[in-house]
């Protein structure tokens, strides 16, 4: 008996590329059933020249076989990876090709499917790889949302936030700005409020959590 298949994102799709025709169909049908977008492509080429033309639908995955021709799946990671694409990457393997699908996963693939598999195991492998595709999303729009506040500040609003994030005194923030105690409150409550935080603790945690402490 299958295992139960965990829900899916309704609005997940897709990219498979494969050059069996017949497997194709029968991953589309698939995905389909459980509500989920397919672009499928019988070659890597075909997959790359879409990706490039194209905007791509998210969240979405990639499912790439291992041995295709002319150019394998794992060419096509690399170029994947030389254009900075962030959607992640399920390789489907054969038995002998499972040492180089361990290698992709070194360089940055999201899994491995070993073929013949479960249709039960492939979803939940793909349902996990939109949920990654999706928090990525949300880290990033939050990060650009964070980015345009922190140009929002003036330069001595940014000089302090730097201050105030390390965990430094009132008085100490003043004395390295050569200002006075009264003008660091003043601009501390604005950093806090065009920023939307209320404590030194939570500016902090907020620059870390986006590589700006």
């Amino acid at each position: 008996m299958n295992a139960p298949i965990a829900p899916l994102p309704a609005d997940g799709t897709v990219y498979l590329a494969d050059d069996e025709a017949a497997l194709r169909d029968a991953l589309g049908f698939l995905f389909a059933s459980h509500g989920l977008q397919v672009q499928a492509f019988a070659d890597g080429r075909s997959l790359l020249d879409a990706l490039a033309s194209a905007s791509v639908a998210l969240p979405a995955c990639i499912l790439l076989d291992v041995r295709m021709d002319p150019i394998s799946g794992l060419q096509v990671f690399d170029e994947l990876r030389r254009r900075d694409n962030p959607l992640p990457v399920i390789f489907l393997s054969g038995h002998g090709d499972i040492a180089m699908a361990v290698d992709a996963l070194k360089r940055g693939a999201f899994d491995f499917i070993e073929k013949p598999f479960h249709d039960a195991v492939l979803i939940e492998r793909v349902y996990k790889a939109l949920v990654a595709c999706r928090e990525a999303m949300a880290h990033q729009s939050s990060a650009r949302a964070l980015q345009s506040r922190i140009e929002g500040l003036s330069e001595r609003e940014r000089e302090l936030m730097h201050h105030v994030a390390a965990g430094k005194p009132n008085k100490v923030i003043a004395d390295e700005m050569h200002i006075a105690v009264r003008t660091v409150e003043v601009h501390r409550s604005r950093v806090f409020a065009k920023l939307g935080v209320r404590s030194a603790a939570e500016l902090a945690s907020l620059l870390a959590r986006n590589g700006l402490l």
